[in-house]
């Protein structure tokens, strides 16, 4: 589903250049959840900007289902991550004048989608917001909040999901049920998961973990137990 070729990215810092990503490859398949970790810095959130086509790299190429992303032009790089990809960030980025519900109704009303508010209450309701619905995100508590953001992430069935420290912001107990409801929702949508995480409780629950190192991408674990057969043959890099 991604393939990454050689891909590299540089910033120019005080007249010098900083090389974040130096050439990785690597391929994720369908289904997979790969959690990315490693020290403040280090380029995790990079990788996952690159993957929503949110940055361009400096070399090297994102392919999404054998498509180069950098072939896509900007209308086409927002229609893709409107239909095909959920993103949750550490910081919730709900819009603070609309209530839960339209919140998460407002990604599927730009899509066109039809019963939007019907599915948003569904959605709202399996992650056990149903009597929150009609409540601004500061009526709600931090954990509540990033419910929201999940729900409003998952609320289209995304192929591909970003999630970059979802449970950054939330004290331990909170943290550990965002964790289950996002391994239980994945689970359900069938969807690919990949997420930048300082949580090793939830980097253990994903398929396979890759450490962020001197630019490179180093092949941490591969959960073989938590893959089916045919992933856990095949769960190596390029």
């Amino acid at each position: 589903m991604i393939r990454l070729k050689q891909l590299s990215m540089s910033y120019e810092l005080e007249g010098k250049q900083l090389d974040i990503l130096k050439g990785l490859d690597l391929s994720i398949g369908n289904g997979e959840s790969i959690a990315i970790v490693g020290p403040s810095g280090s380029g995790k959130t990079t990788i996952l900007l690159l993957l929503a086509g949110l940055e361009i790299p400096s070399s090297g190429q994102v392919y999404f289902d054998n498509v180069s992303l950098t072939d896509l032009d900007a209308d086409q790089l927002a229609d893709l991550r409107r239909d095909q990809l959920g993103i949750v960030f550490q910081s919730f980025h709900l819009v603070p004048s609309l209530s839960a519900l339209d919140n998460v109704t407002l990604p599927l009303e730009i899509a066109g989608a039809p019963n939007a508010r019907e599915k948003a209450r569904v959605m709202l309701t399996q992650v056990g917001l149903g009597e929150r619905m009609r409540h601004y995100p500061t009526q709600l508590s931090g954990g509540e909040q990033q419910r929201v953001a999940i729900a409003r992430a998952l609320v289209h069935s995304p192929r591909l999901v970003l999630a970059d420290e979802p449970t950054g912001n939330l004290d331990t107990r909170t943290g550990e049920c965002i964790r289950k409801l996002l391994f239980d929702l994945h689970a359900k949508i069938g969807s690919t998961l990949v997420l930048v995480t300082h949580d090793n409780q939830m980097a253990q629950h994903c398929d396979r973990i890759l450490c962020m190192h001197n630019g490179l991408l180093v092949e941490e674990s591969v959960n073989k137990q938590a893959l089916p057969k045919e992933k856990a043959d095949h769960a190596i890099f390029d």
